[in-house]
């Protein structure tokens, strides 16, 4: 069943399409790059489709990159919608919906964030175990709640872990908790989140996460951490220093997600 407001997306994408993708990536600020490497990439800018919501944040175009990534049908989003922008959770959602009715059935989640784990310095990876959901909104819809309590798929993280330690990439894994932004945290509010087990802190990612398991698309998440959350002793937060971190990591970014497709391929 096609929801309704996605009825004219997919429709309009659907007859330029010569197949259909089995794998999504959803890109966060400053990785819109990774991009570049799909294969006869068809580039569909979500201002021309119909009922697509429109984006305001910078560092996201607002654009659909379909074409095959070692050999696999995928699509890229750039673009992500945040609550922040004044979007309804359903609009924030809108992509996932689009992505699950074009036949996606992998999903992997990038994001800049903020590192709470002291460790975690600028530029760290994190695999994303768990959320902690502190606006308290999941996907509304007319199916049967999903019970499981891991939206991750952690075997898969397990895996991912492993393709990064062959190919010499670092990578952590930790919680990641959401807030709806979009002002950056304020110290009490970092301490607080500490205490309550979360390694790292953003302001999109679990919307996406909630609506995807619901619709049984399996779901990697992955953090770049680009600062260090407030109160941690580096107090300059801005936009410009996320985007330009991002930058900073897009080789390894690029090489993993190559890596993590292939093996999906074979597996």
């Amino acid at each position: 069943m096609v929801d309704d407001d996605i009825r004219g997306s997919l429709e309009a994408i659907l007859p330029q399409l010569d197949e259909r993708p089995l794998f999504g990536l959803i890109l966060g600020s400053g990785l819109s790059d990774l991009a570049e490497v799909v294969e006869n990439a068809l580039v569909v800018e979500t201002s021309d489709l119909p009922g697509y919501p429109h984006g305001t944040v910078q560092g996201h175009q607002g654009r659909l990159v379909f074409g095959r990534l070692e050999g696999v049908p995928i699509v890229f989003v750039q673009g992500r919608l945040h609550m922040y922008e004044g979007h309804s959770l359903s609009s924030a959602t809108f992509p996932i919906r689009l992505l699950a009715a074009l036949g996606v059935s992998r999903m992997i989640v990038t994001n800049a964030a903020g590192g709470i784990r002291a460790s975690f310095a600028p530029g760290t990876l994190m695999w994303i175990t768990d959320h902690i959901n502190m606006a308290f909104r999941g996907p509304h819809t007319n199916r049967t709640p999903d019970r499981r309590s891991h939206p991750y798929d952690l075997n898969w993280t397990k895996r991912a872990k492993s393709i990064a330690d062959e190919l010499g990439i670092q990578t952590e894994e930790g919680t990641y908790i959401w807030t709806l932004g979009p002002s950056y945290e304020t110290r009490a509010e970092i301490r607080m989140f500490a205490g309550l087990g979360a390694d790292a802190v953003g302001m999109s990612t679990v919307p996406e996460v909630l609506e995807a398991s619901q619709r049984g698309i399996k779901v990697l998440g992955l953090s770049t951490i680009t600062n260090h959350a407030a109160g941690l002793g580096h107090e300059s937060l801005n936009h410009e220093e996320v985007l330009e971190v991002g930058r900073q990591v897009k080789t390894k970014l690029q090489q993993l997600i190559r890596a993590l497709v292939r093996d999906t391929e074979s597996h």
